[in-house]
C-alpha cells in the first residue's frame, strides 16, 4: 500500500522510491503495474462520459458551480508514467527527460469522476498527438 500511494503522490524515479520504502526498484514497477491493470481492468464501470444531452447539461451545471470555466464540462490533461525501457521499439518511449515513460491522457467530468483514460502512447509522444488522435476528440 505504501509503494502504490507513494509512487502516485510522486511518480518520480522508481529506484529512488524503492530505497525510500526500502525495496527494489523492480517491486516498485510490479506494484504499480498491479495498480494500473486493476484501474484498467475496471474501467468500464469507473469512466464514463456523458451520453445524453440532459446528463452533459448536468455535468456542465456542476462544473461551473465548482468551478469558474463557464464553457467547461470537464478537464483534460497527460502525464508521464515511468516504466522499464522495452527491448522492442524502446527508444520510443524515451520522453524529453531522457527517461522512459508511457504518456497517459486522462480527461475529468465536472464532479471530478475520469471519463476516459488512454495509456497506449509511448513518452516520446507529445500530448497534443495524443489528443488528435483521442477517440474523445471525436
Amino acid at each position: 500500500m505504501k509503494i502504490r500511494l507513494r509512487y502516485l503522490g510522486d511518480p518520480g524515479c522508481q529506484q529512488g522510491i524503492g530505497q525510500e520504502l526500502g525495496v527494489s526498484q523492480a517491486m516498485v514497477s510490479r506494484t504499480v503495474d498491479r495498480v494500473v491493470n486493476s484501474i484498467v481492468a475496471q474501467s468500464n464501470e469507473w469512466i464514463k462520459f456523458p451520453t445524453t444531452n440532459h446528463k452533459l447539461m448536468e455535468a456542465k451545471r456542476i462544473w461551473q458551480s465548482m468551478y469558474k470555466f463557464p464553457t467547461a464540462i470537464g478537464v483534460i490533461d497527460c502525464t508521464h508514467i515511468v516504466i522499464l525501457k522495452p527491448n522492442h521499439h524502446g527508444d520510443e518511449y524515451i520522453n524529453r527527460k531522457g527517461k522512459p515513460t508511457l504518456n497517459v491522457q486522462a480527461t475529468c467530468d465536472a464532479r471530478e469522476m475520469f471519463t476516459s483514460v488512454d495509456v497506449s502512447w509511448p513518452g516520446s509522444v507529445h500530448d497534443s498527438r495524443i489528443w488528435r488522435n483521442s477517440q474523445i476528440r471525436s
